[in-house]
């Protein structure tokens, strides 16, 4: 994830002493996924899914609420919408148990976890090699960072490429800000980068005209427009990465049946579904697969 969601990655990690960055993907490993694995055991997520959690009849899933369309509050009240709590019903409804969605802090996720608080933690969690160090990722979405201007496009930027030479707002602390550093140093005449705290911030040096371009994280910036015609959006996405659910390390079993689970869904097309509801049907995954990044 990116944003400034990001910076509460940094705390996160800071918690758990891991790194917030991650992209592109790496093989399966030893772990089956999709549907060759329910051919292979010729099991549902459901029968999959390990005694301890059947009797007891709940699954415990923990987000952070803020970052929309991922995880958010309906209007004026504290029931808990968008992409994440939908799948998540949608989960626990595949493994026949009742859903407990609770919203917490998002650099006590990890630990609430592994301290066995929560069963599972779905909040736009970027599947990278530092935190598989703590957990297990269920990946579940895949998404990267999309250059915004203003409507119209004025500057006639395409690619990061015209972002050299130009004004351009980042969140602090985020991958977006990464990328654009990244770029910078490829760049004969330099961007003048500006730091935000977080995206509607960065989007207000757009409104004045102190900055001409951003990069957000795809499915935000998708929300943005939405609910504003004042802002462009371009296509290309830049340091796309998988985005997992997490499980304890200790509890390979229900890892196994909620990838069993997302599997079904995504054969029985109600992922995607659910995706598309929320305008980001772009970045499904064509299958369960676990720890996948890099």
């Amino acid at each position: 994830m990116n944003r400034p969601r990001s910076l509460r990655c940094l705390a996160a990690l800071a918690v758990v002493a891991l790194a917030a960055t991650a992209c592109g993907r790496s093989g399966q490993g030893d772990a089956p996924s999709g549907s060759s694995s329910q051919a292979a055991t010729g099991r549902t997520a459901a029968e999959l899914l390990p005694a301890q959690y059947r009797q007891k009849g709940v699954l415990r899933v923990a987000t952070a609420v803020g970052y929309p369309p991922m995880e958010m509050y309906e209007p004026g009240t504290t029931r808990l919408t968008g992409v994440d709590p939908d799948l998540a019903k949608a989960i626990a409804e595949r493994l026949k148990l009742k859903l407990e969605l609770t919203n917490a802090a998002f650099d006590g996720l990890i630990p609430g976890l592994e301290s066995g608080r929560f069963d599972l933690v779905m909040s736009s969690m970027t599947d990278s090699a530092q935190r598989r160090q703590a957990v297990d990722f269920v990946d579940y979405f895949r998404t990267g960072g999309v250059i915004m201007t203003k409507n119209g496009n004025p500057q006639g930027i395409k690619s990061l490429t015209d972002l050299c030479g130009k004004t351009v707002v980042l969140a602090k602390g985020s991958s977006n800000l990464q990328i654009g550093e990244e770029q910078n140093a490829k760049c004969k005449q330099k961007m003048r980068i500006s730091q935000s705290e977080d995206a509607p911030t960065g989007l207000l040096q757009l409104d004045s005209g102190r900055a001409v371009a951003t990069i957000v994280d795809y499915p935000v910036a998708r929300t943005f427009t939405k609910k504003s015609s004042a802002y462009e959006v371009l296509p290309t996405q830049y340091g796309t990465a998988p985005w997992g659910i997490a499980t304890a390390k200790s509890q390979g079993g229900l890892r196994d049946a909620v990838r069993m689970a997302l599997q079904e869904l995504i054969d029985n097309g109600g992922y995607r579904k659910i995706l598309d509801t929320w305008g980001v049907g772009d970045s499904a995954v064509p299958e369960a697969t676990v720890n996948d990044g890099q």
